[in-house]
């Protein structure tokens, strides 16, 4: 995301307060706009379709399916996504731009693979055993591709700074949707559900198509090196799973409540939860401004103050090295404290509307009684995440990988036992789960403080690292006269 701080600080330096309501909007777009996007064509479709008409079975089935495609195509990316952005990095820093292309066929054919065969293995169920229609399933599984896709080139369109171009795929293919959808259930009398499920994947893949075709208008050129991208798998392997228990802590509390008696069984194929489910959104969603207000002020500040260390380690002399080092983490110190004193702010306010609010809307009950807790775990799910990016900024892979396991398990240990508490402690497994993550991470910045000389001047290597039989031990021969 290094490269909208130049445009932040442009925005920002006037301070006033109209600049600062557009650097607000402006972080809003480049950051969570495509999402606002999907939630609000699909909102409007179900208004304008009257999805509130529709069977109760029929509209779980919808539900389901679409909570399913977003899910695991989150899920099955993760593991790719952060050393992919890695070597592409790498390679731009290197101006090595036919390079890429490898890359880019390299990682999709390894995240398509996966994504596609657990695809097919759940559709395969959902034809035989929930007897859903195969037409249904299959379109289904199209728009679970798609957004595959999707998500794997915004990766490569977010390196190359084009999140306008992400924002801009996505209303458009968003608005064909909607208007598709209207096309075939008001025109053509297709069922809401299957046409709200038909456009929703002609919309992603025409957003995938977009973003493929900019990707490739780039990168012309292709160096043929596939096994250098490889390569970076087996050398930052930490990436992988650092990212992959991320996401997965993300979603393993719902996971564990899909396996209560709360769950319900749509066709013998999809389970959820809906109570929980519709929690864990509203929290999401609570603290969602985070990423925002994170990204705003570590590209208007703390990037520049790393800059001036790492130019300060390439030519600089030691008393410039120290400065620049305390400089840097008072700075980071400082971003975090910021972070959480503004984004506690907004969490209380937005909590307080939900309270007050949606209950007039109908949403209440238990969904309302678990959201609390919720709320605050993911309020400490972003701090922690702020804290593995800073992590990933020193390179400290280990204990990258540390706290996304702190979160993880604990994560799914404690929603297990909050399981058999009252509806109010439900979210207590993540809030626990964050707030290990959290502490890990603070403490292997602290760590990173303290031992930072020898993790820059004293890992590298004299001698190149390569496999065969060790040289002989033997110096010289001695020979006497």
């Amino acid at each position: 995301m290094a490269g909208i701080g130049v445009k932040l600080t442009n925005i920002y330096k006037k301070n006033t307060l109209t600049t600062d309501i557009i650097g607000v909007g402006y972080s809003t777009v480049v950051t969570i706009a495509p999402m606002l996007v999907v939630i609000g064509a699909l909102v409007l479709m179900e208004y304008f379709l009257d999805f509130s008409s529709v069977a109760y079975i029929t509209r779980e089935l919808f539900s389901c399916t679409v909570l399913y495609i977003f899910i695991f195509s989150l899920l099955t990316a993760s593991p790719f996504n952060s050393v992919l952005s890695k070597y592409m990095s790498d390679v731009i820093y290197e101006e090595k731009y036919e390079d890429i292309l490898p890359c880019y066929y390299v990682g999709m054919f390894m995240n398509i693979l996966l994504s596609s065969v657990l695809g097919i293995i759940f559709c395969v169920r959902e034809v035989i055993v929930g007897k859903v229609d195969i037409i249904y399933v299959f379109t289904g599984y199209c728009g679970y591709i798609a957004l595959v896709l999707v998500f794997y080139s915004m990766l490569y369109l977010s390196i190359c700074k084009d999140y306008k171009k992400i924002s801009f795929f996505f209303a458009a293919g968003m608005t064909v949707t909607f208007f598709l959808s209207l096309l075939l259930v008001k025109i053509f009398h297709w069922s809401i559900t299957y046409g709200m499920l038909f456009s929703l994947a002609v919309g992603f893949w025409l957003i995938a198509c977009m973003e493929m075709s900019v990707v490739r208008s780039y990168f012309r050129e292709n160096s043929g090196r596939y096994r250098e991208v490889l390569g970076y798998f087996r050398e930052y392997w930490p990436l992988v799973v650092t990212n992959f228990l991320y996401t997965l802590g993300l979603y393993i509390h719902n996971f564990v409540f899909w396996t209560t008696n709360l769950h319900m069984i749509v066709v013998k194929s999809f389970v959820c939860v809906t109570t929980y489910d519709m929690a864990t959104c509203l929290a999401m969603f609570t603290n969602i401004s985070a990423s925002v207000i994170f990204i705003s002020r570590v590209e208007m500040y703390f990037h520049d103050r790393y800059k001036a260390y790492s130019e300060a380690v390439i030519g600089g002399r030691g008393a410039d090295i120290a400065i620049t080092k305390k400089r840097m983490f008072r700075t980071l110190s400082e971003e975090l404290m910021s972070l959480a004193r503004v984004q506690f702010i907004i969490t209380l306010v937005i909590f307080l509307v939900c309270m007050i609010f949606l209950p007039q809307l109908g949403f209440g009950g238990m969904t309302l009684r678990i959201y609390p807790c919720l709320a605050a775990g993911y309020f400490i799910l972003f701090l922690m995440y702020a804290e593995i990016i800073f992590m990933y900024y020193f390179n400290d892979m280990k204990g990258c990988v540390l706290t996304g396991l702190a979160f993880c398990l604990i994560t799914m240990a404690g929603s297990m036992i909050s399981t058999h508490f009252s509806e109010i402690w439900y979210g207590a497994g993540l809030v626990a789960g964050s707030f290990a993550g959290w502490t890990v991470a603070y403490m292997r910045l602290q760590w990173m403080e303290k031992h930072l000389d020898f993790h820059i001047f004293c890992n590298g290597h004299l001698l190149k690292k390569k496999k065969g039989d060790c040289p002989s031990p033997k110096v010289f021969d001695r020979y006497e006269q």
